[in-house]
């Protein structure tokens, strides 16, 4: 197993090299990125929609310079653009967005990009919302096939794919390799058992994410770090293993506002001893 960090644990205020060498310092092998919309208001480097060779290459060379591995690529657009929208010109900025993050895991020779695939609400009707985020998905994935890299498609609140059959079936029925899932260990924990999850979704895992959750509190203020909440971490780790995977596992964490390099470091242990189960 690899250690991974997703860029949202360390201060915005950070230039790209301290966030890469404070990452490589506690003791991570890779770091996800998160695609923003528009470039850093300060001028400094950052992954965004219409980054330039040059700053590619920037990121790219930072990263070679502290040993760490692009593990994969993340973007809050698609929340803005639904796949499952009934406007066809939202759904195609959200396309739009993937194929981005598709790109520019070619570049950085990784090999996934999480795709959240929308949402259900009182305007966005389930069934519609399956069918439109299905359709978006299999016009997606010619795009993925040609660059070989993933789309994950991640479990999140958001009122659709409440279940690893339904998760299982909708990714089956894209009918590519590479339309698979990213699952968040965490993000189920509310109202299922991730080790059941990844039992049921096996090898069509192609990444994780990992965070705590305190069942106790039962909302959004239970997340926690890795250790703290009632995550069964044996059981998890035991059917992770059983499927083979031994790539990425990457903390979803908010930076502490004091003391940001405790935070990495107590995860990177963390992931040690959880590695070790």
């Amino acid at each position: 197993m690899k250690k991974g960090i997703n860029m949202g644990a360390v201060p915005g205020n950070l230039t790209l090299e301290e966030a890469f060498e404070m990452i490589a310092r506690a003791g991570f092998d890779g770091v996800e990125l998160n695609m923003a919309d528009q470039p850093r208001s300060d001028g400094k480097i950052s992954l965004h929609t219409d980054c330039s060779h040059a700053e590619l290459l920037a990121i790219k060379e930072t990263a070679e310079k502290y040993n760490l591995e692009i593990t994969s690529f993340v973007t809050g657009l698609l929340w803005s653009y639904p796949l499952t929208s009934y406007d066809k010109n939202t759904r195609e900025h959200g396309k739009d967005a993937v194929k981005k993050l598709i790109d520019y895991a070619a570049f950085f020779n990784s090999d996934t990009v999480l795709v959240v695939p929308g949402q259900v609400n009182e305007m966005t009707h389930y069934e519609d919302a399956y069918y439109n985020a299905q359709t978006a998905l299999k016009e997606l994935a010619p795009y993925a096939e040609e660059r070989k890299i993933y789309i994950g498609v991640e479990n999140v609140w958001n009122k659709f794919l409440l279940s690893p059959l339904e998760m299982r079936d909708f990714v089956d029925s894209i009918g590519s390799e590479y339309v698979g899932v990213y699952f968040d260990i965490g993000n189920v924990l509310i109202n299922a058992y991730p080790e059941q999850w990844i039992k049921i979704l096996g090898t069509r895992i192609k990444k994780y994410h990992a965070k705590g959750f305190k069942t106790a509190v039962g909302n959004i203020t239970g997340f926690t770090t890795l250790l703290e909440g009632d995550i069964n971490w044996k059981r998890v780790m035991d059917e992770i293993r059983k499927t083979g995977y031994d790539n990425f596992i990457t903390a979803e964490l908010g930076a502490y506002k004091f003391g940001a390099f405790n935070l990495l470091k107590e995860t990177a242990e963390a992931f040690d001893m959880i590695f070790g189960l």
